[in-house]
């Protein structure tokens, strides 16, 4: 058959039947994606129907939002009620607990749909290749926030035992990391947080957490909301250092052009001028904010040899192009845990190509590449797989939006399913055993995590004015039971 010939099979099953669309990953990306393609001006005209399969390899939906960002985070609710009103419409189908490359190879998902998106994000911290990063003491950020966040397949356990810790990182999971470090247990019993992770914060013996960042307060990541997240903390004094207020030519650019630069200038020097030293620190903890540090290494003690005793750092100076060098001075910090929270990164998927570099699928615009640099015919990416960990949560749209419009240009020119019966691909996930779960079942799942929270305040002895609107379920399988109702 020439390819001309197999271009007008496919336009002629796609002009038959609906568009079937698998989109692995069942986060913020990947119902972006779906909700884009449902809206899609061909789609909405009739020029065509499309069938969406939403999967995710954890029972629940929504990725980075159930599981990466700090459960304190003001705009979480707000997030999580614009994704379920998509999945609510019932035009998508999610299936969960479906791991990729296990349960279903690309293989399997060619063979079922026309088209394939990852989705997947990047949830591995970036490293940190410094000495002493391997000592006892020394974590990923990304790992504290999958524990804080009730990630099922994250140990239970996390060993709080440090009374002074560092933060290496200027974005905003460094923020939350360092918020939720230095905040009381207590506090955080009006969020979704487990129980396990109230009684792991609640016996933390910290008194003091540093946050530092490599360049100046006017080169900071975070945003202007997580900064001032930092002081709505009860019983935590905020302390800044005058020697790390520095602003180059680059820095006053900046802050003169960028209204979120000044805003975040603007807070952290009234802090400082409110600081009047120790004497003025009253509260049980504090939380350092350091800038113009750039880490050495993580060091033991003769005491604790392969433990986190300390923290070096070299100080740093601005170029006057906002950028920074080593200024040959060396401070070292008394720390006995050390948080890295420099940044996300990808993991490689089989069966798909991976840039080992910056951590993500290789693409141009969505399209997935082969190693030749041609695109490869029915595959897709979209959100941090493909771009890389940076930018907020809203970002992912235009990424969705990119890639979905790629999706829509090389519709008449897909490899078609063998098998696009929906039924098909349920079928085949029941012949191997696998215990998928779908949306009928998050919103049991949703209802049980809500009446844990209605409970709360009856269940051990707690207060009744507690009020919890809900408690997160850790347990995979205790997830999975509920969800589909055994």
């Amino acid at each position: 058959m020439s390819s001309r010939e197999e271009g007008l099979s496919v336009s002629s099953a796609a002009a038959t039947r609906p568009l079937r669309v698998a989109i692995i990953g069942a986060g913020p990306a990947g119902v972006y994606a779906a909700d884009i393609l449902t809206k899609a001006q061909e789609v909405q005209g009739g020029n065509f129907k499309v069938s969406i399969d939403l999967f995710d390899q954890y029972p629940a939906p929504y990725g980075l939002i159930r599981y990466g960002v700090a459960p304190d985070h003001p705009r979480i609710k707000g997030i999580v009620n614009a994704l379920h009103k998509v999945l609510d419409r019932g035009d998508i189908r999610f299936l969960g607990n479906v791991n990729y490359g296990r349960d279903l190879t690309l293989s399997d998902f060619r063979n079922f749909y026309d088209a394939v998106i990852f989705a997947t994000g990047a949830i591995k911290d970036a490293d940190l290749n410094i000495p002493g990063v391997d000592l006892e003491g020394s974590f990923g950020g990304a790992d504290f926030v999958s524990w804080y966040d009730g990630h099922p397949d994250v140990d239970r356990e996390w060993p709080l035992e440090a009374k002074e810790i560092a933060v290496i990182g200027n974005g905003n999971v460094a923020l939350d990391v360092a918020r939720i470090l230095s905040k009381h247990a207590d506090d955080l019993l009006t969020t979704e947080i487990p129980g396990n992770v109230y009684e792991g914060l609640r016996k933390s013996p910290v008194t003091d957490v540093h946050v530092f960042g490599r360049r100046g307060p006017a080169q900071v990541k975070f945003t202007p909301l997580e900064l001032r997240e930092l002081s709505h903390s009860r019983d935590v004094d905020i302390v800044l250092y005058p020697e790390d207020f520095d602003f180059d030519e680059a820095s006053e650019q900046q802050i003169a052009t960028n209204n979120q630069t000044k805003t975040m200038v603007k807070t952290l020097t009234n802090w400082l001028a409110e600081d009047e030293g120790p004497d003025s620190w009253t509260a049980s903890r504090r939380l350092h904010l350091h800038f113009l540090h750039t880490p050495v290494e993580i060091t033991d003690s003769p005491e604790t040899p392969g433990r986190v005793a300390g923290m070096r750092f070299e100080r740093t100076a601005l170029t006057g192009e906002g950028r920074v060098e080593g200024t040959g001075e060396f401070i070292d910090y008394p720390v006995q845990a050390v948080y890295r929270a420099i940044g996300y990164f990808g993991s490689e998927l089989p069966e798909v190509g991976f840039d080992e570099k910056r951590g993500v699928i290789p693409n141009e615009g969505g399209r997935v590449i082969s190693e030749d640099g041609a695109p490869v015919p029915g595959i897709y990416a979209t959100g941090w797989i493909k771009r890389g960990p940076v930018g907020l949560i809203g970002h992912t749209k235009g990424d969705a939006l990119e890639t979905i419009g790629f999706l829509l240009e090389d519709r008449l020119n897909l490899p078609p399913a063998q098998n696009p019966s929906e039924d098909a691909i349920i079928d085949l996930l029941n012949e191997r055993g696998v215990r998928f779960t779908t949306w009928d079942g998050w919103l049991k799942l949703d209802a049980h995590e809500l009446k844990l929270g209605t409970n709360y305040a009856h269940d051990g002895g707690n207060p009744p004015e507690l009020v919890r609107e809900r408690v997160k379920v850790v347990p995979r399988e205790e997830m999975i039971a509920v969800s589909r109702g055994e």
